[in-house]
C-alpha cells in the first residue's frame, strides 16, 4: 500500500487523522477547503486505501456526517537507539503501540552491531504478527545527526558511528523510507503526540541519562539549527576548572551529572553512604540507578549528590528558559529517575534564576511516557515524512 498523498491538501487530512478519526464536518472545521474539494479529497484516500470509512458521526443539527480515519492496516516502526539499551515499537497510524521490545546495547559496539540488534527486535515484532509490511521507520541516536543526510556527525559517545548511513541501511533493511535525528528530538516529538507537551506549542525536554540534550520545539516543530546540533546542553561549560568530557572540553554539565559522572561520584560517597558501600562490595560498580535507590531510601549522602547535580543542572536550564521562554519544560532520561529530589532541585534554581516574567507560568514536570516517549516520537518523526506531498 502506498502511503505518500498526492498533494499537500491530502497531506493535511493524513496528519489530521494521526490525532484520531473525525468526522468530515470537524475536518472541514481544521483545513481551508470547500465542502466539495474536501470530500474529493477524502474519497481518493480512501481508493488509495489510506483512509477508510468509520460510520456516523454524532449530529450537529442536521444531516450527520460521516467518519473517517486512517487505514488500520498501517504500520510504522519507532527505533531508539540509547548509550546502553535499544527500544523498538510497532505502531499503526494513529500512532498506538502494538508492540515494543528492549534489550540492554552498548552504542560503542559500532553501528553494525546495533543496527543489527535492532533490525532483529523488528523481525520479532513481525514474528508477533503484528505487521506483514512497515510503511515507515524512526530512529533516534545519542549524538549530533545531520537530519537531512541522516548521518550522526562526530558524536561523543558512539566510537565508529561518524557519517555512518544510518538511514540508508534502515531503509535498506526494513524496505521502507527512514529518517533519523537525535534521540533526544525524538523523545520531543513523542511528548508532544501523548504526553505531556499535547497542548503546548513551544517547550523543551531535557533529557538526562548517559548524555544531557535538549530537544526544542517551536510552534509544535523540532527546531534543529542550522547543522542539527541545536539543544547539545551536556557540553554547555558550567566550571573551567571542572573534569575533563567526553567531547574534549573541561567543566561540561554532562561530566558532572550525566551516567557515567553521576556512578563516579556514587562511587567517591560510597564511604558515607551504607546502601552504596554495601552494593558496591557485591557488584564491584555503581550506578545512577543505585543512586536513586539509596535516595529513595533517605540516604543523606546520596540526597545531596543528587541536589548538587540538580543545582548545575539547573543553573543551565535557568538560562534556556530566560533566553527561550518555553510554555513547558519536561525532564526525562535514566537520569530523570531521581524523581521529586532532583526536580525540586531544578524547580528551585530555574524559579529562583530565571526572569519572573518566563517562569510566572512555566509548570517544569517529569516525562510520564518512560522508555516509549523515543519510539514513538520515532513514528511520528517518520509519519511527519511520508504524510507530506512528494
Amino acid at each position: 500500500m502506498p502511503v505518500r498523498p498526492e498533494n499537500v491538501h491530502q497531506a493535511a487530512l493524513l496528519r489530521l487523522l494521526r490525532d484520531g478519526g473525525r468526522s468530515r464536518a470537524e475536518l472541514g472545521d481544521d483545513i481551508e477547503l470547500s465542502r466539495s474539494k474536501l470530500n474529493l479529497e477524502l474519497d481518493r484516500l480512501i481508493e488509495m486505501g489510506l483512509v477508510e470509512q468509520a460510520g456516523l458521526a454524532a449530529s450537529r443539527g442536521g444531516r450527520r456526517s460521516g467518519m473517517v480515519r486512517l487505514s488500520p492496516h498501517m504500520r510504522f516502526v519507532g527505533i531508539d537507539i540509547g548509550a546502553t539499551s535499544v527500544d523498538v515499537a510497532v505502531t499503526n497510524g494513529e500512532l498506538e503501540i502494538l508492540g515494543h521490545l528492549s534489550e540492554p546495547c552498548d552504542v560503542r559496539e559500532g553501528p553494525v552491531v546495533v543496527l543489527d540488534r535492532a533490525v532483529d527486535l523488528v523481525g520479532k515484532l513481525r514474528e508477533q504478527g503484528l505487521f506483514s509490511q512497515l510503511h515507515g521507520a524512526g530512529i533516534g541516536v545519542p549524538g549530533p545527526v545531520s537530519f537531512r543526510e541522516g548521518v550522526p556527525v562526530a558524536p561523543p559517545i558512539m566510537p565508529g558511528w561518524d557519517r555512518y548511513p544510518v538511514k540508508e541501511a534502515i531503509s535498506q533493511e526494513l524496505g521502507c523510507p527512514a529518517v533519523v535525528d537525535n534521540d533526544v528530538n525524538l523523545m520531543a516529538m513523542g511528548e508532544l503526540h501523548a504526553g505531556l507537551a499535547r497542548q503546548v506549542d513551544d517547550f523543551l525536554l531535557i533529557k538526562i541519562g548517559t548524555g544531557i540534550g535538549c530537544g526544542i520545539v517551536v510552534d509544535g516543530k523540532i527546531y534543529r539549527g542550522v547543522s542539527g546540533s541545536a539543544g547539545d546542553i551536556g557540553h554547555m561549560r558550567v566550571d573551567d576548572q571542572g573534569p575533563t568530557c567526553t567531547c574534549g572540553n573541561s567543566g561540561c554539565l554532562e561530566a558532572y551529572f550525566g551516567g557515567a559522572a553521576l556512578a563516579r561520584e556514587a562511587v567517591r560517597i560510597a564511604p558515607r553512604s551504607p546502601y552504596l558501600s554495601e552494593r558496591l562490595a557485591q557488584v564491584g560498580h555503581l550506578s545512577a540507578e543505585d543512586v536513586a535507590e539509596a535516595a529513595a531510601l533517605g540516604d543523606p549522602a546520596a540526597i545531596r549528590l543528587i541536589r548538587d547535580g540538580g543545582r548545575q543542572a539547573g543553573q543551565v536550564l535557568a538560562g534556556l528558559v530566560s533566553f527561550f521562554n518555553p510554555g513547558l519544560m519536561i525532564i526525562a532520561g535514566g537520569v530523570a529517575r531521581l524523581g521529586h529530589v532532583l526536580l525540586a532541585e531544578i524547580r528551585s534554581v530555574v524559579y529562583r534564576r530565571s526572569l519572573p516574567l518566563a517562569t510566572g507560568n512555566l509548570p517544569i514536570v517529569l516525562s510520564e511516557l518512560g522508555d516509549t516517549a523515543g519510539v514513538i516520537g520515532g513514528a511520528r518523526l517518520i509519519t511527519d515524512h511520508v504524510f507530506s506531498a512528494s
